[in-house]
């Protein structure tokens, strides 16, 4: 995997909109945990690829390290070289000398190359640290859009428990209100004032035929008061 790409990916998730997806999905809880479980795969990836160039970041650094220790040290070898060749020719043992000022020769070579293969990575050592601040900064937003995604499956999780347990509430009070027992007691008192109301009307039919009875027994006795009456008079005649 290049660098490009993973610092590509890396921004490419950190950027994801996550509330879109949420207000898309049907079942916000079971996609929230699959988002989780996702992006801690991605962030996992991240870091590895991450931590890898980080590591030849390192290495570089090491290397550039040594080929700066390196020209100081070739610069102290052909110094030394040089001053041993001009003792040496001060001495009148100019071969000798010779010899020295060609070692000397040799070390700045040396001295020059490690100079030029420190240079040379400075730039390449300059673009990876650049990289590798980019990486890390682009894990830092995905863990942060990580902690996002855990806070709004956990304030989920609640609100659907508080839901559920409103909706169990509302459930038991409309089951209450369909078998509510004062119910029963109307009807049986609805009931109960049928009987009474049957029990007045036959109060009624009794007191009637009472009443069209002393009637009766009422004409019956002015009948029997007019033929006593009529017998009277014959009586008399």
């Amino acid at each position: 995997m290049t660098k490009q790409t993973i610092l590509g990916r890396v921004t490419q998730l950190a950027k994801a909109n996550i509330n879109a997806l949420l207000d898309q999905a049907e079942d916000p809880q079971k996609m929230i945990d699959q988002l989780i479980r996702d992006y801690s795969d991605n962030i996992r990836e991240a870091e590895e690829a991450v931590a890898t160039t980080i590591g030849n970041l390192r290495m570089l650094e090491q290397d550039h390290r040594a080929d700066q220790d390196a020209a100081v040290e070739w610069g102290g070898k052909a110094l030394a070289a040089s001053r041993k060749a001009d003792e040496l020719r001060a001495a009148g043992n100019a071969a000798e000398a010779d010899t020295f000022d060609r070692l000397a020769k040799v070390a700045l070579g040396r001295q020059l190359r490690s100079e030029r293969e420190a240079k040379d990575a400075e730039p390449t050592i300059a673009s990876q640290t650049e990289v590798v601040e980019k990486l890390k900064s682009g894990l830092d937003r995905m863990k942060t859009k990580l902690s996002e995604l855990e806070s709004r499956r956990d304030q989920l999780v609640a609100r659907a428990k508080t839901a559920q347990a409103q909706n169990r509430m509302l459930d038991a009070a409309r089951n209450i209100d369909v078998l509510d027992p004062t119910s029963e007691l109307s009807r049986f008192e609805d009931k109960v004032r049928r009987e009474e109301a049957r029990a007045l009307g036959k109060q009624e039919l009794a007191a009637s035929s009472l009443d069209a009875q002393f009637e009766e027994l009422d004409s019956l006795g002015d009948e029997a008061e007019v033929t006593a009456r009529l017998a009277a008079l014959k009586a008399t005649t």
